[in-house]
């Protein structure tokens, strides 16, 4: 299942979510496209740093765990996390406001990082410890799960293949794609050394910090906007 696009307007041009789309789409054209193996060990987050089992040659991985938020592991890989980022950030940014949002972003890929790096540690093998973790992914699972909070009612255009398209509720599009992270998660269990090299754990731990955390980030806040029908 793909998301096409949602039904819910915005107060406001989402810059933040926007400024984010951009800022991933630069690091993987300039930065990591002329030499992408090297720039994953340099700037990519290894879970075996931080209990000091490997010493990858980059930087601090309490640095790491933020630059590898910026960083994808193939064209498919970006433009997928790009445009769940799209059609839900937007929404979730005009909740919290622009500060707010991006303050929620960063500590949902914080969180992310840490719930893979627990599962990993504890239940992976060494060999899965000594793999770079990249993507935004955990963190837009955060926004997914904000989404969920503040709009379940909304309507997710949605692109199943080969060829059909639905209109799905959002709490329903949004519940599928959780419980399809815990059945796999559950399955492969020491991701991402299995189950296709994704951080299934980091989506979980994001998908639950977003829940939680929504309501401390929309304190105040007007509530969204109602679904356009």
């Amino acid at each position: 299942m793909l998301p096409l696009k949602d039904n819910v307007p915005t107060r406001r041009f989402p810059y933040v979510t926007v400024a984010l789309i951009v800022a991933n789409a630069l690091v993987w054209i300039l930065y990591e496209l002329p030499n992408l193996n090297r720039a994953v060990v340099d700037a990519g987050y290894f879970p075996c740093e931080v209990v000091n089992q490997c010493i990858a040659p980059g930087s601090p991985w309490g640095l790491d765990v933020f630059t590898s938020m910026f960083m994808h592991g193939g064209w498919e890989h970006l433009l997928g996390n790009m445009l769940f980022l799209w059609i839900f950030g937007n929404n979730v940014e005009d909740a919290m406001g622009r500060a707010r949002f991006l303050l929620f972003y960063l500590l949902g890929g914080v969180v992310a990082t840490a719930s893979q790096t627990i599962v990993t540690l504890e239940f992976g093998s060494d060999r899965a410890a000594q793999i770079p973790n990249v993507g935004a992914s955990g963190a837009i699972a955060a926004v997914l799960g904000a989404y969920l909070v503040l709009l379940p009612g909304g309507r997710v255009l949605t692109w199943v293949l080969p060829i059909f398209f639905f209109e799905i509720p959002a709490v329903f599009f949004l519940g599928i794609w959780f419980l399809f992270q815990l059945f796999i998660g559950s399955q492969s269990f020491v991701a991402p050394e299995q189950g296709g090299g994704v951080a299934y754990f980091a989506h979980i731990g994001g998908f639950v910090f977003g829940l939680l955390a929504v309501w401390v980030f929309t304190i105040g806040r007007p509530r969204p906007l109602r679904p356009a029908y």
